[in-house]
């Protein structure tokens, strides 16, 4: 077991956590307009979802790994290339981070609910498990199904943990982006270098 290749993937999964996107945006929302509890639940119906996508990738990227390693090398080239791709369209992109000050007041159950099925019902989190888990297989000797099951729910950690946080600490988080209108254009090249880094890491890998 190569727990440097863990460790890198917990940072890896870090840093792509923090990156202002749709999941850690509504968050941030729910947490402003109904307080922290809702968007902590929020933030468990989110992670949830990542138990079906784990699955959905571990069963299929098993199965192409039995029948061909090159056929394994295409998924890494693939992964590699498609968060070239992100990183690429991050640099086109100059979408300001809106934080909205109102939100529709609904149930913990119901938040739970809908973060639940926001992941679910994404592909784009499938497509990017697949580009992003192949690269961080740590083991010659465990199962790749293991593997990639040991992957998801240190993923679904990470993200439960900075998702809290960002829940807890939603009031100082929307005074900063306020007060520091600068913030999108540094979170523009963050996103592009941690794309970059982590496609070049899977190639290498």
């Amino acid at each position: 077991m190569n727990y440097e290749i863990l460790i890198s993937f917990i940072g890896a999964s870090m840093l792509l956590t923090i990156m202002p996107g749709p999941d850690i945006i509504y968050v941030l929302v729910q947490s402003l307009a109904n307080g922290k509890k809702y968007g902590i639940a929020t933030s468990f119906g989110l992670v949830s979802g990542i138990i079906i996508h784990t699955s959905l990738v571990a069963f299929g990227v098993s199965a192409i790994i039995k029948q061909s390693e090159n056929l394994f090398f295409s998924i890494k080239l693939f992964g590699a290339a498609y968060l070239v791709y992100l990183a690429f369209l991050a640099f086109k992109s100059n979408d300001p981070i809106i934080v909205k000050s109102k939100s529709e007041k609904k149930s913990l159950l119901k938040l739970f609910k809908q973060g639940f099925i926001m992941n679910v019902l994404n592909p784009k989190v499938s497509i990017f498990f697949l580009a992003f888990f192949p690269g961080f297989l740590y083991s010659s000797a465990q199962s790749t199904i293991v593997q990639f099951y040991i992957l998801g729910f240190l993923f679904m950690l990470q993200a439960l943990v900075i998702f809290s946080v960002v829940s807890m600490l939603s009031g100082s988080f929307a005074s900063y982006l306020k007060k520091h209108p600068t913030f999108n254009l540094k979170i523009k090249w963050f996103k592009i270098l941690v794309f970059l880094g982590i496609a070049i890491f899977i190639l290498l890998s």
